[in-house]
């Protein structure tokens, strides 16, 4: 099975393909190849970076199998732009996308159980924070948040604080936190979260596909309402 996985959430963005059922093992995914794609200019790159992989490892675009797509949190335009192409590209070929929270991959990573705290920078002093709770290796969703700082560190006392993050993981230790650092998520561990929910199906057609922002948009914060006349 060979499965398309794109990340267009952060200031840069990365496609790869990974092939499900390597080396024999039908549960066991492999990362073919994994490009990285610069910022700013998702709109321009994505689709012929998609092209020029497949072309390269002899594929098509109907040997893909499935979609996985980081939904989310993290840049408005950056999503828009990487759900949009992976929504058109469903509907042509028929295939079914698997969205799949950053979050979740970093409290999967964590490798611990119970409740895990997952947070990621935000900019703008904030910091995106998603809470699990962790049985094995499936993550139930308790709530996902917005929070400044400060608000981090007091929730963060209440579960496993798990980052990629440096510069959160120093603040949280300074605060006296215990910190389980996880590498910044890339294809492979997004890919094998990605064929999990596949397996469970947990797969959305392209109408269903929605970016999962946790931050408004400056246009909804900044919005005047409407006055009455």
């Amino acid at each position: 099975m060979l499965l398309l996985v794109t990340d267009t959430s952060g200031k840069h963005g990365s496609v790869a393909l990974a092939r499900v059922g390597a080396g024999g093992k039908s549960n066991e995914v492999a990362v073919i190849e994994e490009v990285p794609l610069a910022g700013g200019t998702f709109s321009a790159q994505l689709v012929p970076q998609i092209a020029a992989l497949l072309a390269k490892h002899g594929f098509r675009k109907n040997d893909i199998d499935a979609f996985i797509v980081v939904s989310g949190p993290g840049s408005f335009t950056g999503l828009r732009v990487g759900l949009a192409a992976i929504k058109a590209l469903s509907e042509i070929l028929q295939k079914p996308i698997v969205p799949v929270s950053l979050l979740e991959v970093v409290a999967l990573a964590s490798g611990t159980q119970g409740k895990v705290l997952a947070a990621l920078d935000a900019g703008r002093g904030e910091v995106y924070a998603g809470e699990y709770e962790i049985v094995g290796e499936a993550a139930r969703l308790l709530q996902e948040k917005l929070l400044s700082k400060d608000e981090l560190l007091s929730v963060a006392r209440e579960a496993a604080f798990a980052t990629p993050d440096e510069a959160l993981a120093a603040t949280a230790r300074h605060a006296g936190i215990s910190v389980f650092p996880v590498e910044t998520p890339g294809a492979e561990m997004i890919s094998r979260l990605g064929w999990r929910k596949l397996k469970a199906g947990q797969s959305v057609s392209p109408e269903q596909l929605e970016a999962n922002y946790i931050r408004r948009s400056d246009s909804e914060i900044f919005s005047k309402p409407a006055s009455s006349s």
